[in-house]
């Protein structure tokens, strides 16, 4: 489902250049979960922009479903994100001027890919069916996580790119919403490669990666 090969990435810093992808390799099924762990500026968010086409490699093959995303034109990058891949982030994106309902809705009408049955039960496993009416400042955290959460899933992507899903919330909450995260996106049939630095967080995935000197390792 997703296959990188010879991933190598680097940046310009004054008049140094860092390597922060050196080589990488790494192969993810469909359907499957992966926590990506490793010390700060190892390059976990860099490699989740990367497979989103939100950045460029400067060497080396990413393939998502088969499809050339390293080469893909910019309206094509769009199109991939729109239709078969969601991102969550730690600040959530909501449009504040957009109810709850609203911006659960906004991604699956985009894509034209709307079930409302399936809407209900994201609703309602989210803790949101008092909530749908309300904008986002009128939320907690933990509420705009879980919207964020319930718009990234509504229309089933192949792929989710979680980078710190949790990370704005306390441990309690985190462990509650990570919890429903995790099944939700078993539910949707999706994958979720998931870049956290908590063990706890990881331990709700199928696999654990560790990244290191621009390389990844598993986890046993």
């Amino acid at each position: 489902m997703l296959a990188i090969n010879k991933l190598y990435k680097s940046y310009q810093y004054a008049e140094v250049r860092q390597t922060v992808l050196q080589g990488l390799d790494f192969r993810m099924d469909a359907g499957s979960s992966i926590a990506l762990l490793g010390e700060s500026g190892s390059g976990k968010s860099t490699l989740l922009h990367l497979i989103a086409g939100l950045d460029r490699p400067d060497s080396g093959q990413i393939l998502f479903a088969e499809q050339s995303v390293h080469e893909a034109s910019e309206s094509a990058l769009a199109e991939l994100r729109r239709q078969r891949m969601s991102l969550v982030f730690q600040q959530f994106h909501l449009i504040s001027t957009l109810t709850v309902i609203d911006n659960i809705r906004f991604q699956a009408a985009l894509c034209r890919r709307f079930d409302p049955d399936y809407e209900i039960e994201l609703v309602e496993r989210l803790g949101l069916v008092d909530q749908l009416d309300k904008y986002p400042f009128q939320l907690s955290r933990g509420q705009q996580q879980r919207v964020a959460i319930a718009r990234a899933l509504l229309h089933k992507p192949e792929l989710v790119l979680a980078d710190e899903p949790t990370g704005n919330l306390d441990e309690a909450s985190s462990l509650e919403v990570m919890g429903l995260f995790s099944d939700l996106v078993k539910r949707a049939g999706s994958s979720l490669l998931m870049v956290t630095h908590s063990r706890a967080m990881a331990g709700f995935m199928d696999r654990r990666v560790n990244l290191h000197n621009g390389g990844l390792a598993e986890i046993i």
